[in-house]
């Protein structure tokens, strides 16, 4: 009767683990994504080559002779996603080098370094911008939330902007 008793219970635990394990192996799938959206993403650099004499020799040799660290490329990404993240995606895709910073007070990402091509490598006014269907938005990438079919362009600018068509920064803004 014991021994009735014994595998009584050991059965009952066996199939109470089996039916905890398959619960928790059905929720851990991953998670069934939304439709899928395209942008197209570029990188230039090229208005460092009207400023080359402000660059290093070992950077100018990291620029393309024609400006473009990536070409235009149609990418996928999820509802929600922002210009930043689409941006990790392609540095990775393609292996650029790509290095940022996160600024909490503001909620977002700030681009140091694409392609080892940093801000203030070609002066005091130099750096990383972007720009969504032409506009330069006045807020970090990783707050901007991409749509369906938008073209983001990331350029390096030597003059806060103004040699890449955003206008630049005055004072007080």
């Amino acid at each position: 009767m014991n021994v009735w008793k014994t595998n009584k219970k050991a059965a009952v635990w066996a199939v109470l683990a089996l039916v905890l394990t398959a619960a928790l192996l059905t929720g851990c799938g991953a998670p069934q994504a939304g439709p899928s959206y395209h942008c197209t993403v570029s990188i230039s650099c090229a208005s460092i080559l009207e400023h080359m004499e402000l660059c290093s020799e070992e950077k100018r040799e990291l620029v393309p002779e024609d400006g473009w660290l990536l070409e235009s490329v149609e990418v996928s990404f999820q509802e929600g996603q922002s210009a930043f993240d689409v941006l990790q995606q392609v540095c990775r895709e393609n292996k650029l080098h790509l290095e940022f910073s996160t600024t909490p007070v503001y909620g977002s990402a700030y681009i140091e370094g694409i392609g080892n091509l940093y801000e203030f490598d070609c002066g005091a006014e130099s750096g990383w911008m972007y720009a969504v269907n032409g506009w330069f938005p006045n807020y970090g990438c990783s707050q901007y939330a991409l749509q369906d079919g938008d073209t983001v362009t990331w350029v390096y600018t030597c003059e806060l902007g103004r040699d890449v068509g955003s206008g630049g920064w005055t004072e007080g803004e």
